[in-house]
């Protein structure tokens, strides 16, 4: 066979092998793929946020010593139940006395120290009252020197006493620290409540709390009767909340119930485990805002610090246009592809207009059982399904799942119904 010969035989072999390959895409492309299929229909929706966080109450006093000791008697235990003003504790009180007994010996010596001062100054006042008036009556039996020296013992004796004066209010203040010192060695309860957390022993040393509150904390009193669960939100849900929004609360210490509550407050600034320098440099860190949601029917046993979750409700809507959250997906704008698609055939590399947004939308089922993209606008997102503001109509049938096979399909594919028993493994899977 001659060089030409062979060329065209294996030109054909290569057009034979290229037209089975070409057949063969054909009809994989014409395979249909399984989905799950559901109706657009009306349902009731509820749009909430999540948030997990701990009970707190919301009022509590942490019990701190503001002087230094042995605790000599201890009154109280953790959980039991206290009134304002309840001796609670006793420090040892004897430094304090001595120093007390100590300030008031200090006050009486301050005393007799200003009435001597009082005493001669009332002296020199008398010895310059009768010279002047001998001077008046006979000028030369007293000396203007003499007079002279009257006058400027007058004012030393006062100075001395004004001088004792405020050496007696000094010694007072002394003492009135003292006194405050001894009071603070006995602890009362400054307000009504239960006992949450004991953190000292009878014989234990109390410290005060300047520099360390941890090591200084002796008890904490809580008021139990309003509870809040204390839960932080992201950043992306905070904003849709409001106070007084309604919620459901679930405790993990009653399984079995859901609480109601409510929101009483939200917090304008971030929690952060970082600092600010460290939180820029950080970019993926995550920022969370406390939500206070009060309890409205808390259970007797419930305690601080208990773990619970709160399902916050932001929205709702009654009988609202939905389709399945799964059925929402996310294709680039058809301007897009159309100027890439002509970019390819051109030879030229394709670019994405970074000012063009991708299209939200669902594959719509026709009755070839072919898909076609539709764009649809949504509302509020309820548990499963999403509200439909716009592009799809009651009735028509859209592919609900599975989510690779959403994000695998395109316009003008061929689907068909996932069988029941699928549906079944698909679902344990």
């Amino acid at each position: 066979m001659t060089r030409r010969g062979k060329a065209i035989t294996a030109g054909v072999v290569v057009a034979c092998l290229v037209g089975v390959i070409a057949l063969a895409a054909a009809k994989r492309s014409d395979k249909a793929v399984e989905v799950r299929l559901e109706k657009v229909q009306r349902r009731d929706l509820v749009a909430y946020v999540t948030a997990s966080g701990q009970v707190q109450p919301h009022t509590k006093v942490d019990v701190a010593s503001d002087v230094s000791g042995r605790i000599v008697k201890l009154s109280v235990k953790e959980g039991d139940i206290v009134k304002k003003g309840q001796f609670l504790l006793q420090i040892d009180p004897a430094t304090y006395d001595a120093d007390v007994q100590r300030q008031q010996a200090g006050v009486a010596s301050a005393g007799a120290d200003l009435a001597r001062a009082k005493a001669n100054l009332e002296q020199s006042q008398s010895a310059l009252r009768r010279s002047s008036d001998i001077v008046k009556t006979n000028p030369e039996l007293i000396s203007a020197e003499q007079l002279e020296e009257l006058k400027t013992t007058v004012d030393v004796n006062n100075a001395l006493y004004q001088a004792a004066k405020h050496n007696v209010d000094q010694a007072s203040a002394a003492l009135n620290n003292s006194q405050s010192l001894l009071a603070k060695t006995t602890i009362v309860a400054p307000m009504n409540g239960r006992i949450t957390r004991l953190a000292v022993q009878q014989g234990e040393t109390a410290v005060p709390g300047t520099f360390n509150k941890d090591a200084a904390l002796l008890l904490t009193i809580s008021d139990m009767s309003v509870l809040e669960t204390l839960v932080k939100v992201d950043e992306t849900d905070v904003a849709r909340l409001a106070v007084g929004d309604t919620a459901q609360v679930l405790i993990d210490a009653f399984p079995d119930t859901t609480f109601r509550g409510k929101v009483t407050e939200i917090a304008h600034s971030s929690v952060q485990g970082a600092s600010t320098a460290t939180a820029a440099a950080n970019s993926d860190q995550a920022v969370d805002y406390e939500v206070r949601v009060q309890l409205l029917d808390p259970p007797p046993e419930t305690r601080p610090d208990f773990s619970a979750t709160a399902k916050i409700v932001w929205d709702t809507r009654k009988s609202a246009l939905s389709i399945p959250i799964i059925a929402l997906t996310v294709r680039e704008h058809e301007a897009n592809e159309n100027k890439d698609s002509a970019a390819v055939a051109l030879g030229r590399k394709a670019t994405r207009d970074i000012a063009q947004k991708d299209v939200e939308g669902v594959f719509v089922v026709g009755k070839d059982s072919r898909v076609t993209f539709r764009p649809v606008k949504v509302g509020i997102p309820g548990e499963e399904y999403f509200e439909v503001l716009s592009g799809l109509n009651e009735g028509e049938t859209v592919v609900a799942g599975s989510y690779q096979a959403i994000r695998s399909l395109h316009d003008s594919a061929t689907v068909k119904e996932i069988k029941k028993d699928d549906k079944k493994k698909e679902a344990k899977a």
